[in-house]
């Protein structure tokens, strides 16, 4: 065969040659293919990161350590001077490289070999991240090789902006500061985007010398780097002359700022309900309020803590979209509270105190079962061998349900909740939006009212403010179980009604800003609350000892309402609602008894109730009864006799309460009129000469063994018209005994069904069945 001259045939040791050439390339193509691969795959993340929590604005107000020890805070954006500043600094040409700058490590490697050392590293940003994210380790060629390929890989992996968000948030800043977030607040107390120019360009040039910033060390050496680059930036036409002259003049940072945390508790709150990896945490509060709040709280800690109470929260929200706006979990300044001082009152479960009872009056209104102003019984009242009792031991026989409200009464919001049940009220809470009540009505019991039950201030204060965003027919509010009508009526009376004397001094503020608040304190004295609500704000304050022990100081009239109210005077001005018109239904009721009005009411007034809630009863107290001509005695036609014979009788119109509510009210009420009793001859029996107290028809009695081991004893009561009145008892057809004066019985019937039988001595007979356990 003619092969051409100028050819030759490849030898075997050529052909091995080519071949092995051709292997490594396909190797290294294979390798940088993978390693490319592997770069888009990987996502670089430090080991931890620092827990950050801002405001409203974005403003840093929180920050906790990372796990390391390092003050280092999850990427971010990077603002734009900074950006200007650390690319003129570190790497001009970042934006025309992919990773590695030839130009930059030739210089370097002409430097380095003329020194003998390294003295330029020639490193992009871009490199200098891959170096940071493979733990920064000793500079050498081979070393550099590795970051060089793994800067290839980020720029196939990541955007410009991401790598140099990267870059600066894993960048040294000296000590444990890491990132240009945590150097941002630890150097000027500010947020990066709110840096001057001289700020950013200080911050650019620490990452190559991070010890420059020890105080009192290398100021001269900082201050020459920091406005070398400013010159540069303004010689590059990025910063005008102007700008430049202002910067140079500025002063170097000094002793390191500690970081903000004005509402720990909410950001360990927000830690415990974070998704996973999560830590930073953009919330709603505002810094301004959150730091007034924090220092108006603490202030009236520390004169509680001279009565022996340690610990107080705060809570504020926006009513109507339920955003947090401040957030004070506990007080714990000037080294008080050292054992308590990170428990989240907030959060923590309470007894509830009194702060129920707004929802049991609507809930009794929105049903039928009583009208606002509907007079309900306020005596003492046993119910088994519960004894309810109200916080100030004195008891007015009947008063209006509004009025049992606003003064927080015990004994008529037992009763009430008896009538309404207490498993309905469970069900009925639970729609309002309460979750912690979570036993059964068995479980709760009557007790439920006045604190047997727990809840947290996070809970109750958002439930308020659905209250109010009900009255207001909010959209929101639409589940809510009270009417519109009934919200408002609820809440105006809060905002208007009568207060026991402790708390008459914030009646008075609450009316002239219009705010529905309720205290509540829980028995032995461990809880004080108050929360108070307008259309704009719901604010809910506990005060007490976190570790529960109670103190007779403790009342939330002398320690949480007047915290409420202080927060109150440093909010903006609030609102009321608007009488729902279309929601509410006038109505005639009987100006003394609250119920509606009947035939023999001589006193007529409207009121609203809620649309649509069922017709309550007539009126049972108000009654027309004949008397003798001079009104001394009732009488009947058969009795005009002796001195009244050849008179006429009259009508006259009485408001009678029962016997057994009448010995309470007088008392409290001077100008009630008692119904005159009969003439001495009259022959019939008067059915009200005396009332049977305790025990009520079918109630359920469990008298307890004493501690000696014998059967205890229950006190039954009476009550007669007339003081000489002489009762006769018996149990089951045995007579127990006579009373006359003090009509009261100590008995000890066995288990079972039992009958109790009264006579007096005019032959009225009254009887009441009762079960012991």
């Amino acid at each position: 065969m003619f092969l051409p001259t100028n050819k030759k045939f490849m030898g075997i040791s050529e052909v091995k040659k080519s071949l092995r050439n051709s292997y490594i390339i396909l190797s290294v193509c294979a390798v940088y293919t993978i390693a490319v691969i592997a770069a888009c795959m990987y996502v670089p993340k430090a080991s931890s990161y620092a827990y950050a929590l801002y405001d409203k604005k974005g403003i840093l107000i929180g920050a906790q350590v990372a796990a390391d020890g390092q003050w280092r805070f999850e990427p971010s954006t990077v603002p734009t001077k900074f950006e200007q500043c650390i690319i003129q600094f570190e790497d001009s040409r970042f934006y025309y490289h992919r990773g590695i700058d030839v130009l930059s490590l030739a210089r370097a490697f002409r430097d380095n070999s003329s020194s003998n050392r390294i003295v330029s590293g020639g490193s992009t940003i871009t490199m200098q991240t891959a170096r940071l994210l493979m733990g920064n380790k000793k500079r050498t060629y081979s070393q550099k090789i590795k970051e060089a390929l793994f800067a290839e890989f980020l720029e196939w992996r990541f955007s410009k902006k991401q790598i140099l968000s990267i870059y600066s948030s894993n960048a040294p800043f000296g000590g444990n500061i890491i990132g240009l977030e945590a150097a941002s607040w630890r150097y000027f107390n500010r947020a990066p985007h709110d840096l001057t120019w001289a700020e950013s360009a200080t911050l650019a040039v620490l990452p190559n010398q991070p010890s420059l910033v020890k105080p009192g060390y290398n100021a001269d050496i900082l201050l020459k780097k920091r406005n070398f680059l400013l010159q540069k930036l303004h010689s590059k036409g990025i910063i005008d002359s102007k700008t430049l002259e202002l910067s140079l003049q500025e002063s170097l940072p000094g002793k390191p700022y500690n970081l903000p945390m004005i509402a720990p508790h909410f950001l360990f709150y927000e830690k415990a309900h974070a998704a996973k990896g999560q830590t930073k945490f953009y919330s709603t509060l505002d810094s301004s309020l959150q730091t007034k709040v924090t220092r108006l709280t603490e202030n009236w800690s520390k004169k509680f803590s001279a009565l022996g109470i340690e610990n107080a929260a705060a809570f504020v929200i926006d009513t109507k979209t339920k955003n947090i706006l401040a957030y004070v979990g506990n007080t714990y300044s000037g080294r008080r509270n050292l054992k308590t001082k990170d428990v989240d009152m907030v959060q923590a479960h309470r007894s509830s105190g009194s702060l129920l009872k707004p929802f049991l009056y609507a809930a009794m209104i929105d049903s039928g079962k009583m009208l606002p102003e509907q007079l309900v019984i306020d005596i003492p009242t046993r119910m088994g061998s519960y004894v309810p009792e109200n916080n100030i031991k004195q008891y007015s026989g009947v008063v209006p349900a509004s009025t049992a409200l606003t003064q927080s009464l015990n004994i008529p919001a037992a009763r009430e909740l008896r009538v309404y049940g207490v498993t309905p009220f469970l069900d009925y809470l639970k729609r309002c939006g309460f979750t912690t009540f979570n036993k059964t009505g068995a479980y709760y019991g009557i007790p439920l009212i006045l604190g047997g039950g727990e809840t947290t201030l996070y809970e109750i204060t958002n439930v308020y403010a659905s209250f109010m965003n009900r009255a207001l027919d909010e959209e929101s509010a639409a589940s809510f179980p009270a009417s519109v009508g009934v919200s408002y009526i609820t809440l105006k009376t809060l905002s208007e009604g009568n207060r026991p004397l402790d708390e008459a001094q914030w009646q008075r503020y609450a009316n002239s800003k219009r705010i529905a608040w309720k205290t509540g304190t829980s028995s032995g004295n461990r809880d004080a609350w108050c929360i108070g609500t307008t259309p704009e704000y719901t604010v809910g304050v506990w005060v007490g000892n976190a570790e529960g022990n109670g103190t007779i100081n403790l009342t939330s009239a002398t320690t949480a309402a007047p915290v409420l109210f202080d927060i109150f005077s440093i909010l903006p001005s609030t609102s009321f609602p608007q009488e729902p018109v279309m929601n509410l239904k006038h109505v005639k009721i009987c100006a003394k008894s609250g119920y509606l009005a009947g035939p023999d009411c001589t006193s007529i007034k409207m009121i609203h109730k809620p649309e649509g809630a069922p017709m309550s009863a007539a009126c049972p107290y108000c009654r027309t009864v004949t008397l003798t001509h001079d009104k001394k005695f009732q009488a009947t036609q058969e009795d005009l006799i002796n001195e009244y014979k050849n008179t006429e009788l009259i009508k006259e119109k009485y408001f009678v309460l029962p016997t057994w509510l009448e010995r309470w009210y007088v008392k409290q009420d001077v100008s009630y009129l008692k119904l005159p009793s009969f003439v001495p001859w009259h022959k019939g029996t008067d059915t009200k000469s005396f009332e049977i107290v305790f025990p009520e028809e079918n109630a359920i009695i469990i008298i307890p063994i004493e501690i000696t081991g014998k059967q205890g004893a229950v006190v039954f009561e009476a009550a007669a018209k007339k003081s000489n009145s002489v009762l006769y008892w018996d149990i089951d057809g045995e007579f127990i005994g006579q009373t006359q004066y003090i009509h009261s019985k100590e008995v000890s019937p066995p288990s079972g069904k039992h009958t109790l039988t009264i006579t007096d001595n005019t032959g009225t007979i009254q009887r009441r069945n009762f079960f012991v356990k």
